[in-house]
């Protein structure tokens, strides 16, 4: 028997109205319009970074408006074949009911993430880099299964990866990684991954077989537009070339193809060996540089901690934003949500990271309410 109630679609389609006053969707109609008449207008794309910037505003709306339509859509087809199933008891139709419940529950979610994103930085990509933090060669290893978890919640969600940096390290794991990840809402997403990650398991590397606690670090930045400016001189850069190391044993370049920057003034530091060639290399390492750059830029200019970036702390015990325990029992538990599941394989083999990022944004929506 189909689960479907009535009650559960009238909780739906009050949800559906809630999520359509968070989005402002009639007057993204209204502006939707106004920016099609500015797109038609002769010279529009004259200043091409502008004209860009209004049709990416102006697809935001369109995908807005077009997925509440889809919504209300959704939600009159499962009325429709929930009140025939439950005229005629047609099994098929009440789980046709279910079935398009369970889908309208899924899309209300990501249109609600949609109107929690307000910045304009956070409906764009994302550069996530990966540092191993307290516990030795366990803490390598603990970046490169991190790396494997984002890498498929990435193709979970849809979205384009390049793994601009991920050398293996000499015994085990990786020295760290850094990959840019292009969809739709990218960085608001994958913001709620900044932080510190701590893994509880039995040690792969030591005979004794005994309980080792690893850490790493997870930094989310956003990938700038063209439009915003940082100044970066070129004199306080030191830009060196070496040999690429594969990861995963993928083969290589034997030219110095790969690229390190270093900005003297900061000291900040960006590596990038994906590509085999040493200029597109240097273009990717140059693109994260002024992320950083722009990053303590804004954290100087307010005074303030990042807030791209959240509070700096040790990679360490006690700073941790999950707990990934592997023995004695199997737990994955957010800190600041207290989300949790059992089901570890699922989140680290498959990905499976949704409950805990949507759980943080709705989490950091009611503290805003709340303040």
């Amino acid at each position: 028997m189909a689960e479907v109630t009535a009650d559960a679609l009238d909780a739906l389609a009050k949800r559906l109205t809630e999520v359509e006053g968070y989005l402002h969707v009639e007057d993204k109609r209204s502006e939707a319009e106004v920016l099609e008449q500015q797109s038609a207008v002769s010279g529009f794309w004259d200043d091409a970074t502008a004209a860009k910037r209004v049709m990416e505003r102006l697809a935001r709306d369109k995908e807005d408006i077009a997925g509440i339509e889809s919504a209300r859509g959704k939600l009159d087809d499962a009325r429709a074949a929930f009140e025939l199933g439950q005229e005629t008891g047609d099994e098929e139709l009440l789980s046709e009911a279910q079935d398009l419940a369970d889908a309208l529950t899924h899309d209300l979610t990501e249109l609600e993430l949609s109107s929690w994103f307000a910045d304009d930085f956070d409906h764009g990509d994302a550069i996530v880099t990966i540092t191993p933090g307290q516990g030795g060669l366990e803490a390598q290893d603990w970046c490169e299964m991190l790396l494997h978890m984002y890498l498929r919640y990435c193709e979970r969600r849809g979205w384009g990866v390049t793994v601009n940096d991920a050398p293996q390290a000499e015994i085990i794991g990786i020295d760290r990684a850094t990959f840019t990840v292009s969809g739709k809402n990218a960085y608001g997403m994958l913001r709620a991954e900044q932080g510190v990650h701590r893994l509880v398991r039995i040690s792969p590397t030591d005979l004794k077989k005994r309980r080792q606690t690893t850490f790493a670090g997870v930094e989310v930045l956003p990938v700038l537009p063209e439009d915003v400016e940082v100044e970066i001189n070129p004199d306080d850069l030191r830009i060196d070339v070496y040999h690429a190391s594969g990861h995963g044993g993928q083969g290589v370049n034997t030219t110095d193809s790969a690229v390190r920057i270093t900005h003297i003034p900061t000291g900040t530091v960006v590596t990038c060996q994906n590509e085999r060639s040493q200029l597109q290399n240097k273009e990717i390492a140059m693109q994260i540089l002024r992320s950083r750059l722009y990053e303590l830029e804004k954290a100087k200019r307010e005074a303030a901690l990042d807030e791209l970036r959240g509070p700096k702390h040790d990679i360490s015990f006690g700073n941790q934003i999950r707990n990934y325990v592997l023995y004695p029992f199997q737990l994955v538990k957010d800190t600041r949500t207290g989300v949790e599941t059992g089901n570890v394989s699922a989140v680290l083999e498959d990905g499976d990271l949704d409950q805990f990022i949507v759980a943080y944004h709705r989490w950091t929506v009611g503290k805003d309410e709340e303040a």
